[in-house]
């Protein structure tokens, strides 16, 4: 059994390390394929390949038709839209992702992001503070669980919205439910959003909600930007001169928001919320136990194509 690890941002050395002893251990061989810049090496090292391990790495129906022997491909990390599900399911290929395995880590990149832009992004001048303030989470899975978690110890108000259904979930965990995202929108100084990219979410997150929110609120966004209709947030946040957008994934109008919004548009310089080494290890190492899981007991427990 041939495994390949593909992932033009490289795993940390350790999880490298972990994920060849897990292979090793099962009798599979593996092979990677790191910081490659063009998707002809992708595709070449892919031919021989029945499992792949990949990280935001874009696996299309040409990848998997240049690996007759693909059964596999196992995302490490929560979002699966740089997978074409629908190829895959047509080529007879399992894809997976490793839900929860990152969760932690976007959760504190999203406190880290808020406190750096109420205290004005350091600059010496007097901020706001996280206690006391309303905070609301668009969905509840893993990454918004752990973010109320650590928003309830700050002392926030914490309050979610789950297009996915499950209000019993928030309830059981002590918080308040919305009944419509437009009621988060209007209620909270804080909307963070964790919603995958999906044909019913992208560009859902437009002019109509952001413009109605609070006096002063913040818009966060480690989830995908594709749920942004950036042309509607623009406009709204160029009438409403009071709030502001903060994200780890740059608009594709980044310089177009720049120029219109300035401070009140807070980015880092590339996608940060798994970039910390225990998040990348642990999906790393999730990602391997997975397809030995698949090939040995027939396990398909985080299928994300049927």
């Amino acid at each position: 059994m041939k495994v390949l690890i593909a992932t033009e941002k490289p795993f940390a050395s350790a999880a490298v390390k972990g994920i060849q002893e897990i292979l090793d251990t099962a009798g599979y061989d593996c092979e990677i394929l790191e910081k490659y810049t063009e998707k002809s090496q992708l595709l070449a090292a892919v031919k021989t390949a029945n499992a792949l391990i990949i990280r935001s790495d874009k696996v299309d129906k040409e990848v998997m038709e240049a690996a007759p022997e693909l059964k596999i491909v196992v995302r490490a990390g929560a979002g699966y839209d740089n997978v074409d599900l629908e190829a895959a399911t047509q080529l007879g290929i399992v894809v997976m992702n490793t839900p929860g395995q990152n969760a932690n880590a976007v959760a504190e990149l999203v406190v880290g992001l808020l406190i750096y832009t109420i205290r004005h992004k350091y600059d010496g001048t007097s901020g706001t503070e996280l206690m006391g303030k309303k905070i609301g989470l668009m969905a509840f899975g893993a990454v918004a669980q752990n973010l109320a978690r650590i928003a309830k110890g700050i002392g926030m108000d914490v309050s979610s919205f789950s297009p996915l259904n499950r209000p019993q979930k928030i309830i059981d965990a002590g918080f308040h439910v919305h009944e419509s995202v437009e009621a988060l929108f209007l209620y909270n100084d804080i909307v963070s959003l964790h919603i995958p990219a999906t044909p019913k979410t992208r560009g859902s997150i437009g002019y109509d909600l952001i413009r109605n929110m609070k006096k002063n609120a913040i818009l966060v966004n480690t989830a995908r930007k594709e749920v942004i209709d950036e042309q509607g947030l623009l406009q709204a946040m160029t009438e409403r001169e009071d709030l502001r957008y903060v994200t780890d994934l740059k608009l594709d109008a980044h310089q177009e928001a720049i120029e219109k919004l300035g401070e009140r548009y807070v980015f880092t310089p590339k996608k940060m919320g798994a970039q910390t080494s225990e998040a990348n290890i642990n999906a790393g190492l999730a990602a391997a136990q997975q397809i030995v899981d698949f090939f040995e007991n027939g396990t398909k427990q985080f299928q994300v194509n049927k």
